[in-house]
């Protein structure tokens, strides 16, 4: 708070008629850092306003998915009634300095509609230079800027405090909360209270994470066993592991199948488990194999974080020996894939192929992988058995490898996509409907979308769309 309320011995005359102002010598660091930040980005005193980014129907859509959407009506409770009897402003924005929401009294918005402290300008220091907003946003703590230490001449009858709002959860900043005035200086309450508001609102964040940790853990803790030590978010925060010491550590956010470090040193590999992951523990010189083989895409792997793009033959073929670990003879191989019609031979060659792009990870007698292998349809079959589908839906982007018309392939298709829906109907919510949805038009899925979501609901409209287009009537 005493680094906040320093202020310069003297304040600066206006220095609007220079073409190149710079900070005198009583300036405080804070605000000539931000200067000389705002010079470089090439801000131009003479800005009449902050720059227009978003129209109403974009911040009407960025709010609704923010974070601290939910969270508004604590940071009014807490702000809106001093900023109504003091003639102030409040405005929240995202992380990119894009205002979302502004309310005060009318004649104090009507002066801020001039300079742009309204919904969807953007307030960063490279677009409309020292301010509270993005000053804040830029060194990453509270800040007060008094009238005179705007860079802008416009921006000079106001004053403002900001402070940023950290994600507990990702440990990034997701928006600011500011306090702009027009009566020259701002009360130290008023600082202070900006603060509380944005610490209040990261700790209903942290409950709210807390919340989500606890659900987490309930549903998949049961998976560390074996060599499967770690469990951890989506944003690489420990929940539980062996020792119990790294909980509350943060590793690199995994990816599934790539190879990570632990706490202690030691190599893991990710295993997806739609909302979390687990890290099973390798020897460090185990090479990892992750498949990406559902939806349209070109199908690929990764071998230890490389990607490798594949024919469809040799994806079928990677499919057919992830899904048969303990190996399978050529002639075996030849039939699930291609039935009594199969060629061993032709097998064999695409084995020859598969070991020049992956290399000693592809064995003989019998054909096998020897690493860490990973594929997107066995995390999706995992999450279905452990009886996750929010967590399936999410990362089933489509049928496995729908070009192929391989025995094998084709009825772990049909059934991997059977699972999925019938969990899908009778246990997902609307959300993993719509998600679903975007796999295809399935006109069971639509006409239940259809009847459940509000006639508010854009989504409901494109699924009646889709669904009227899928039974040839649009």
């Amino acid at each position: 708070m005493e680094t906040l309320l320093m202020r310069t011995s003297h304040e600066r005359e206006p220095i609007a008629d220079r073409d190149r102002p710079s900070p005198d010598a009583g300036t405080r660091l804070l605000v000539a850092d931000s200067w000389r930040r705002s010079l470089a980005a090439g801000v131009d005193p003479d800005l009449r306003s902050a720059p227009l980014v978003f129209d109403a129907d974009t911040v009407a859509g960025v709010r609704q998915s923010h974070p601290l959407n939910r969270h508004l009506p604590m940071l009014r409770e807490t702000l809106r009634g001093m900023a109504d009897v003091s003639c102030h402003l409040m405005a929240v924005t995202d992380a990119e300095g894009h205002v979302l929401w502004s309310e005060g009294p009318r004649a104090v918005r009507r002066r801020a509609e001039d300079i742009g402290l309204v919904e969807g300008f953007r307030w960063t220091e490279d677009s409309i230079g020292t301010n509270g907003i993005g000053t804040a946003l830029s060194v990453g703590g509270p800040v007060y800027i008094e009238s005179t230490e705007h860079l802008v001449n416009a921006l000079r009858p106001w004053s403002c405090v900001a402070a940023p709002i950290t994600d507990p959860d990702t440990g990034q900043v997701i928006g600011c909360v500011d306090i702009s005035g027009t009566q020259g200086t701002m009360h130290p309450a008023v600082i202070a209270l900006v603060q509380a508001a944005a610490r209040l609102t990261e700790a209903q964040l942290t409950l709210e994470m807390n919340l989500r940790d606890a659900r987490l853990r309930d549903r998949y803790l049961r998976h560390l066993h074996g060599d499967a030590r770690v469990l951890v978010t989506a944003t690489g925060r420990v929940l539980a592991a062996d020792p119990d010491g790294w909980c509350g550590s943060r590793v690199a956010v995994p990816e599934a199948g790539h190879r990570l470090s632990l706490p202690d040193g030691r190599a893991a590999v990710a295993e997806v488990l739609g909302q979390a992951f687990v890290l099973r523990t390798v020897e460090e010189d185990r090479r990892s194999l992750l498949l990406r083989f559902l939806g349209d895409e070109q199908p690929c792997a990764f071998l230890d974080r490389r990607r490798i793009s594949l024919s469809l033959r040799r994806a079928e073929l990677l499919a057919l020996l992830a899904l048969h670990p303990r190996g399978l003879t050529c002639e075996q191989s030849s039939f699930h894939l291609y039935g009594d019609e199969g060629n061993p031979v032709t097998v064999r060659s695409e084995i020859h192929r598969l070991r020049t792009q992956l290399g000693d990870v592809v064995r003989g007698k019998p054909y096998r992988l020897d690493c860490d292998v990973d594929a997107d349809f066995l995390a999706v079959r995992r999450l279905l058995g452990a009886g996750d589908v929010a967590g399936a839906v999410r990362l089933y982007r489509g049928p496995l490898l729908p070009r192929s018309e391989s025995a094998a392939i084709r009825g772990e298709r049909t059934d991997l996509d059977t699972t999925l829906r019938r969990q899908l109907l009778h246990h997902g919510d609307v959300d993993d409907l719509w998600a679903y949805a975007q796999t295809g038009d399935d006109l069971e899925i639509l006409g239940r979308l259809t009847a459940t979501l509000p006639p508010g609901d854009p989504r409901r409209v494109a699924a009646q769309l889709r669904e009227h287009r899928a039974m040839g009537d649009g």
